[in-house]
């Protein structure tokens, strides 16, 4: 094969078993002791989930590369690219729809079943749930796709009356054709009358892909917009309310048997409700008070946790001290580098999204001159920006999900972690994964031009009838910023409220 790198191939064989085993440590050390050694089919989605969002965001990445393969040629069909990114793309992407939609709600439906009835009964009630799903969306996806699955590109016929050619070519703004004769400028001038629009059906593959990624857009521009301000404001925050110094034993007493007490009470409550889930009394008043539960839950969780770092106990007390003064120090840093992150990704987004035409490529070209210092260089800090916006995204979930009742809260804990709030997480990440690569292949459409993700993320997706024009007015981009700068506010206050109390 022509231009075949076989290096890209060892290092994407590489990546892809440092992701797998990266996934299994996470699920080991995040898993609750309750589900160890049972759950086994609930903890291989989780894995096999983290492994293809994972794998996803770094494909774009991959897909660079993969285009500088044929860098020296003429045009990208003059040569054999080294991986079927195209290919691979629809893929991974049918592979994450199929788990977001279909499997990983079979699981958590077969997990969070009746523990009284039996593997079967649980089973089927799980594949019914999953049945009608795949029932209405596969209608959904079929009356969609035969009704408006076209795309319509607008074209302009051009033509020139130019039969000699120039010894030389030279091409400016001030000269954008050839010679001097404006003859030999006919095809650039062509009028506006010359448009016409060419109407394509979309395969059914790219279609399911792009309204997955219309999903998982909106999910994107309200958890993205927050999560982008309060990731690196609440690393910034946690230090600025650091414990300054430990606590007395007294006070410690006093502290822990309060408590003890709101413990007590939110034991009784946990018992009240689990006999009203019994009962078959699940009404919309359980629901919310379970989610007043479990924020209270939350909140105890991280009392007892601060009283544990102000009172330090063991032999190793002072070390535990330390250990935590270091740990605040580095979310400190964090935060700072997160915030110059987040700051970045806002301005980018303006200058070279919204701006129209763009004040500067911005990244692309920070991008661009850390290739040219070392090849991997850019593609490292490309994969990191595209990283950080999906960690942003699951922050802005985690906080809104504390706040809002329609949304379920299932945090992760280090040791402390159901398969229920793992799958619902994993499937929060693969949803909200492809609307950030295809978020990360507009906003740094000038790094990865030529790419196959630009291809189907750009060319076909904001072509796409009925979905065109949310691309068109940059619906996602605006709420995105308009999210993120409201809610940096929203944060200052309340910290501005919290330091005169």
């Amino acid at each position: 094969m022509g231009d075949f790198n076989l290096a890209l191939v060892i290092v994407a064989i590489v990546v892809c078993v440092i992701v797998f085993l990266f996934n299994i440590y996470l699920l080991v050390n995040y898993q609750h002791p309750d589900d160890k050694n049972q759950a086994y089919f609930p903890k291989f989605v989780v894995v096999f989930g983290l492994f293809i969002a994972t794998i996803s965001i770094l494909m774009l990445p991959a897909d660079v590369a993969n285009r500088q393969a044929c860098s020296r040629a003429i045009y990208n069909g003059a040569c054999n690219l080294t991986l079927p990114m195209k290919d691979l793309w629809i893929a991974v992407y049918i592979i994450d729809a199929v788990l977001v939609f279909f499997i990983i709600p079979f699981a958590m439906f077969y997990y969070e079943g009746d523990q009284d009835k039996s593997v079967a009964k649980r089973m089927k009630s799980a594949l019914l749930w999953v049945i009608t799903t795949a029932i209405v969306c596969g209608l959904v996806l079929g009356i969609l796709y035969g009704l408006v699955g076209k795309v319509d590109f607008t074209v302009r016929h051009l033509s020139s009356n130019t039969t000699t050619f120039p010894s030389t070519w030279e091409f400016s703004s001030n000269q954008p054709c050839i010679g001097s004769n404006a003859r030999e400028c006919s095809a650039y001038l062509a009028n506006a009358s010359s448009e016409k629009t060419w109407t394509m059906r979309v395969t059914f593959p790219e279609y399911v892909v792009a309204l997955a990624t219309i999903v998982g857009s909106v999910l994107f521009a309200i958890f993205g917009g927050v999560g982008i301000a309060c990731l690196p404001l609440g690393l910034i925050f946690s230090f600025i309310r650091r414990p300054k110094a430990v606590i007395t034993r007294s006070q410690y007493i006093k502290e822990a048997t309060e408590l003890g007490k709101k413990a007590r009470e939110l034991k009784k409550a946990a018992d009240v409700l689990h006999q009203e889930e019994r009962s078959g009394s699940k009404g919309r008043k359980w629901r919310k008070n379970v989610k007043a539960v479990e924020k209270e839950l939350l909140q105890l969780e991280e009392d007892v946790k601060l009283l544990e770092e102000v009172y330090p106990q063991g032999e190793k007390a002072e070390t535990s001290w330390a250990l935590t003064v270091l740990g605040y120090l580095a979310k400190l840093v964090l935060g700072i580098l997160g915030l110059i992150v987040s700051v970045a990704w806002v301005a980018h987004i303006i200058i070279y999204l919204l701006v129209d035409p763009p004040l500067s490529p911005f990244l692309n070209e920070v991008f661009i001159k850390l290739d040219n210092i070392w090849g991997l260089l850019g593609t490292v800090a490309f994969a990191f920006f595209c990283f950080y916006l999906l960690l942003a995204v699951i922050a802005g979930a985690m906080m809104l999900g504390l706040r809002l009742v329609f949304i379920t809260i299932h945090p992760m804990k280090w040791g402390a972690t159901l398969m229920n709030s793992f799958l619902f997480n994993v499937g929060l990440i693969l949803l909200c994964s492809i609307s950030v690569i295809q978020f990360c292949a507009t906003a740094f459409g000038y790094y990865a031009q030529a790419t196959a993700a630009q291809e189907i993320f750009g060319h076909t997706l904001q072509s796409l009838r009925g979905i065109k024009y949310l691309y068109k007015y940059n619906v996602f981009q605006i709420a995105f910023v308009v999210l993120s700068g409201f809610d940096f506010c929203v944060l200052c206050c309340l910290w501005m409220e919290k330091k005169k109390a």
